[in-house]
């Protein structure tokens, strides 16, 4: 009977959060004549990203992973060619780089927000170094100042993968908009999602009509529709990048519910803080580190412990107790594609030991403090 209990009232690792506007805004997108791309409510969705980035241009994609990949493409990267991102991301933040036959090296990790370690960089870069990838662990800025310090330093690009920064702030300033390039994502585990999709963020006015074309599959298509020319053509690479209309009308019901989903969010990381502060304190467990220069965009909330097996320990009582908790990356330079770039377990220490301590607690826009209330009540019965 207790097993049975347990089984139905598991509390989700993330469960996606609808506003309750977005079946109308899908039946209003079906009913409108457009379900392609760059449609009505693709063109919201631009213009309000645009607007909080204060971004030369956005531009919708089907996945965050797409939005990098066309970062790629906008640098021209080839073989040879060098990209630094942190290891302690997800593989996409690689996998655009490598397509295009760059090589990749990877850095360390800070020991307190988890964000690339912008002290390793100079010891990184060559001449052959034509990208900086700094990720936004959890929502939390990485220090951009001293990143784009060092890029313009040596006439390299900065690329924000700011998949779990959106509404988060640096000295004031939208995580987004300090690379000249940057990307989004609307996946399901984000704080706003239409299930799958990204956005592409272009902050140097360059890069904007190439964008563009390479959106739409190489073709200077946009600008035929703004009437710049009689007819559109094959000019330049690319691929099929734009999402549905039907799916960015998901998104704006999301989007027009950002603060409120903002606030409920805040509440559940606060929650979260307030009530285990103290106890992980006493105990030398870990939580995550918010500088004051920073607005935590309230992503993820997640226990350092103090190693592998207690970490397993800890997942693995939660689970018996019908609650989801979760590590996440496993540091890139340690995977089998990694090591092909070169990489030597010990080069990025912090990720390293990071990735074996992390627990993630469940944390999505819906939850409610009873739910919230037995989280915290299970982690406190851990005796690790």
């Amino acid at each position: 009977m207790l097993a049975l209990m347990l089984v139905s009232s598991k509390i989700p690792f993330n469960r996606p959060y609808v506003t309750g506007r977005e079946a109308q805004y899908v039946q209003d997108a079906l009913t409108g004549g457009h379900h392609a791309g760059d449609g009505p409510f693709t063109k919201r969705c631009h213009a309000w990203l645009e607007q909080h980035l204060k971004a030369q241009k956005v531009l919708l994609t089907t996945s965050c992973t797409h939005a990098l990949e066309m970062t790629a493409l906008l640098l021209e990267l080839t073989a040879g060619d060098e990209v630094i991102v942190p290891s302690f991301t997800f593989v996409s933040t690689a996998n655009a780089y490598a397509l295009r036959g760059a090589k990749l090296v990877f850095c360390d990790i800070r020991a307190d927000t988890l964000n690339l370690d912008e002290t390793k960089l100079e010891q990184l870069i060559t001449p052959r170094t034509k990208a900086i990838v700094p990720v936004h662990y959890g929502g939390v800025g990485c220090e951009m100042e001293a990143i784009l310090k060092t890029a313009q330093r040596h006439g390299v690009h900065v690329i924000e993968d700011n998949a779990h920064g959106l509404f988060g702030t640096y000295r004031g300033k939208p995580l987004g908009s300090f690379g000249a390039l940057a990307t989004q994502s609307f996946h399901e585990t984000k704080n706003v999602s239409c299930g799958e999709g990204g956005a592409l963020v272009v902050n140097d006015r360059r890069f904007v009509e190439r964008a563009e074309i390479l959106r739409e599959k190489g073709t200077d298509r946009s600008r035929f529709f703004r009437g710049q020319v009689d007819k559109y053509t094959w000019v330049d690479l690319g691929s099929s990048y734009l999402p549905a209309d039907l799916l960015a009308a998901v998104l704006w019901a999301q989007l027009e519910a950002s603060a409120e989903i903002q606030r409920k969010r805040r509440n559940i990381w606060m929650y979260y803080a307030e009530r285990l502060r103290e106890w992980a304190a006493q105990r030398g467990y870990g939580l995550p580190v918010v500088p004051e220069h920073c607005e935590q965009a309230w992503h993820l909330f997640y226990l350092l412990l103090p190693d592998l097996a207690t970490r397993q320990a800890f997942l693995e009582q939660l689970k018996e107790r019908g609650i989801q908790a979760a590590f996440h990356y496993l540091p890139l330079h340690l995977s089998a594609m990694g090591r092909r770039f070169g990489s030597k377990p010990g080069a990025c220490p912090v990720a390293e030991r990071t990735s074996d301590c992390m627990a993630r607690l469940p944390f999505y826009t819906g939850m409610e403090e009873r739910d919230l209330e037995r989280v915290v009540g299970c982690v406190k019965a851990f005796h690790g």
